[in-house]
């Protein structure tokens, strides 16, 4: 698990991705992060949610975040992500 993560809904695919790969259900990340079930359910929708609650839910599942510079997503990564959002909604 080290890809870069640009968007929110990629930081929540990570995380629903770890929680499933430890065998963990929803209610049970949000017990271990002392945080309520639908702070999962944001995060891992790529919802608005605090950072608070990221830090939380990131140490329940064993991990930190890391911060590098990245830079801007180029023309061809935003038209991509268009392009998936126009998929999906067909």
């Amino acid at each position: 698990m080290t890809s870069k993560i640009r968007l929110p809904d990629e930081l929540g695919e990570q995380l629903r991705e770890r929680r499933e790969a430890l065998g963990m259900s929803k209610s049970a990340l949000a017990d271990k992060a002392g945080k309520v079930r639908e702070v999962i359910y944001r995060l891992e929708a790529g919802d608005d949610s605090t950072v608070s609650s990221l830090l939380a839910v990131a140490s329940a599942l064993g991990l930190a975040l890391r911060l590098e510079s990245a830079g801007m997503p180029s023309a061809s990564e935003v038209a991509a992500r268009f392009q998936d959002e126009d998929d999906d909604a067909a």
